[in-house]
C-alpha cells in the first residue's frame, strides 16, 4: 500500500507481517465484500451469495446480543462512560469486521474511539505477550484535497538512574496533503490540518510512579481461533477462513440451482408457417392505429414442423429443487462447522423431525462456545481500549484522574421468551410469584397498572346479612 512505503521511509522501520498472511488477508477481505476470485470469469456463470458476509454478520449479532458497557468509581469514569455511550452502536460493526478480516484495532481519538482494519495499520514489532510497534494510518478528504496521518506507536527501552530498565511509550504523528488519493502527497504542518490538537512527538509516556504502562493505547480485537499460516504473528484468522473451499461449492450449488430455475419457463413450440413473425407490420386497422405489429409471447418460439398437426408442442421443463436444496444445505452445515457453529444452524430450509432435549442442549453447546469466546475476546480488547482512553485523558488533561471499574454485561442467546412465559405462568398458578409481575414483565403494564388489575379481578366476598 502506499502509506505503507512511507512510513518506511519516514520511520525507517519494515513491515514484519509475511506474505502469505497478507494475502489471505486481502483475499477474505474480498470474498466478504461479494467478490470472490471465482466469480471473475463471467463464462463460468457462478455467481455468489455472499454467505461470508452473513457468517460475520450473525456471529457479530450473537456476540453483542443486549451487550452493557457500564463504567463507574470516579468522575474520570463518568467521563469514559460518555466517549463508550458515542460508539455504542457502532460495536456490532466493528465485531463484523473482527470476524471478517481476522483483526481490527480500537484506539482512543480524544472524543470517543476509532477503529482500524488491517488494510489502515502496519505492525512493526511484536512478541509473545503482544505488539510493541505499530503505525496507523488515518485520513480524511477537505476541498479536493487529501488528508492523511501517520501515528506510530511503540514501547522503547532504556534504563533509570538506578540501572533499572524500564520501557517508555512513545507516539509520534506526522501529516502529509495531497491532490490525488493515489498519493500519499507531502508533509505537512499537523496544526494545518484537523490534527491541529494532536502532539507531533508526545515524547516519554509513563505512569505517575515512573514505571511504563500496563500496555500499548490500543485494544486489540481478534477472532479466538489459533492462526495456523502465521504461527507468531498477533492477528488473528478471519472466521470465515477455513471454509473458503466449500464458499466456492456453496456458490456454485446455488448457480446451477438458480440457473435452473432461470431457464424453466414454459416453451412453446409453434409451426412458422401459421404466424406471422414478430414486428410484422399488419395493414388493417385495429382501433384506428395504423401500422400495427404482430407481438408474439417471448416463450413462443416459431418453427418448422413437419406438418400442420404438427404446428404445436409445449415443453415445461422439470426442475431438481428439492435435490438441489439438500446439496446446498450440506455446504451450509460444513461451512457452519467449519466457522464455529453448531451442525443444522444455518439451512434454506427448517429443519425436519424430532430431537430430544439433551440433542438440542449438544447441538447449541458449539455456538454457544464459540459467541462466549468471541465474547472474552472483546472484553479484553475493552479493557485495553478504555485503559489507553484513560491514559489518553491524562497526557491531554481531558477529565479529572481517578479510578474506574468497568462491568460488561451480555444478552444470553439461547433465550426463548415464550418458554420464559410459560415458565413465569406457572409460578403465578403455583403461587411463588404474585401475578402482577408477570404482567409487568410479559405484558408491558406498569407495576400500578398491573396491581390495580390483579386486585379488581379478586372475587369478592359476598355478604348474606346485613352487620348491625
Amino acid at each position: 500500500m502506499i502509506f505503507k512505503k512511507q512510513a518506511q521511509e519516514d520511520f525507517k522501520i519494515e513491515p514484519v507481517s509475511s506474505p502469505e498472511m497478507d494475502a489471505l488477508i486481502d483475499r477474505c477481505g474480498r470474498i466478504y465484500r461479494g467478490q470472490p476470485d471465482w466469480v471473475m470469469d463471467p463464462d463460468d456463470h457462478i455467481k455468489t451469495i455472499n454467505f461470508a458476509k452473513s457468517i460475520c454478520s450473525e456471529t457479530a449479532r450473537l456476540t453483542v446480543l443486549a451487550i452493557g458497557i457500564k463504567i463507574s468509581g470516579s468522575a474520570r469514569a463518568t467521563w469514559m462512560q460518555k466517549q463508550v455511550d458515542k460508539v455504542y452502536f457502532n460495536i456490532r460493526k466493528w465485531v463484523e469486521y473482527g470476524c471478517a478480516y481476522g483483526t481490527v484495532i480500537i484506539k482512543p481519538n480524544g472524543n470517543s474511539f476509532d477503529v482500524f482494519t488491517p488494510a489502515e495499520f502496519i505492525i512493526v514489532d511484536y512478541d509473545n505477550l503482544g505488539i510493541n510497534g505499530i503505525i496507523f494510518k488515518d485520513s480524511y478528504t477537505d476541498n479536493g484535497k487529501y488528508y492523511t496521518r501517520l501515528e506510530y506507536h511503540r514501547f522503547e527501552e532504556r534504563k533509570d538512574e538506578n540501572g533499572n530498565v524500564i520501557r517508555p511509550y512513545i507516539i509520534t504523528n506526522k501529516a502529509y496533503v495531497s491532490k490525488s488519493s493515489q498519493s500519499i502527497g507531502d508533509p505537512i504542518s499537523l496544526s494545518m490540518t484537523k490534527w491541529a490538537d494532536l502532539l507531533e512527538d508526545t515524547g516519554e509516556i509513563l505512569k505517575a510512579n515512573g514505571e511504563s504502562l500496563d500496555g500499548p493505547m490500543f485494544g486489540i480485537f481478534c477472532t479466538p481461533e489459533a492462526n495456523n499460516i502465521d504461527i507468531n504473528t498477533p492477528l488473528g484468522l478471519p472466521i470465515f477462513s477455513g471454509a473458503i473451499e466449500e464458499f466456492l461449492d456453496l456458490d456454485v450449488a446455488y448457480s446451477r440451482n438458480s440457473g435452473e430455475i432461470f431457464d424453466s419457463e414454459r416453451i412453446v413450440l409453434a409451426d412458422d408457417r401459421l404466424m406471422y413473425e414478430s414486428g410484422t407490420p399488419v395493414k388493417k386497422l385495429a382501433n384506428g392505429v395504423k401500422n400495427t405489429v404482430v407481438k408474439i409471447a417471448r416463450y413462443v418460439k416459431n418453427v418448422f414442423g413437419s406438418g400442420p398437426e404438427d404446428f404445436y408442442q409445449e415443453i415445461n421443463p422439470t426442475l431438481n429443487t428439492e435435490e438441489r436444496i439438500k446439496g446446498i444445505n450440506f455446504y451450509l452445515s460444513q461451512i457452519g462447522y467449519k466457522c464455529g457453529y453448531s451442525n443444522g444452524y444455518f439451512v434454506f430450509d427448517e429443519k425436519t423431525g424430532m430431537v430430544t432435549a439433551t440433542q438440542v442442549e449438544s447441538d447449541d453447546r458449539r455456538t454457544i462456545q464459540l459467541i462466549k469466546d468471541i465474547r472474552d475476546k472483546l472484553e479484553s480488547c475493552f479493557d485495553d481500549a478504555l485503559y489507553a482512553l484513560s491514559v489518553y485523558a491524562d497526557l491531554y488533561n481531558l477529565s479529572p484522574a481517578g479510578p474506574y471499574e468497568v462491568v460488561y454485561d451480555f444478552g444470553d442467546i439461547t433465550y426463548n421468551r415464550e418458554e420464559d412465559r410459560m415458565r413465569w405462568w406457572n409460578y403465578v398458578v403455583q403461587g411463588k410469584v404474585p401475578a402482577w409481575q408477570y404482567f409487568v414483565k410479559f405484558e408491558g403494564m406498569t407495576e400500578d397498572d398491573a396491581k390495580a388489575m390483579v386486585e379488581e379481578a379478586e372475587p369478592k366476598e359476598e355478604k348474606f346479612f346485613e352487620e348491625e
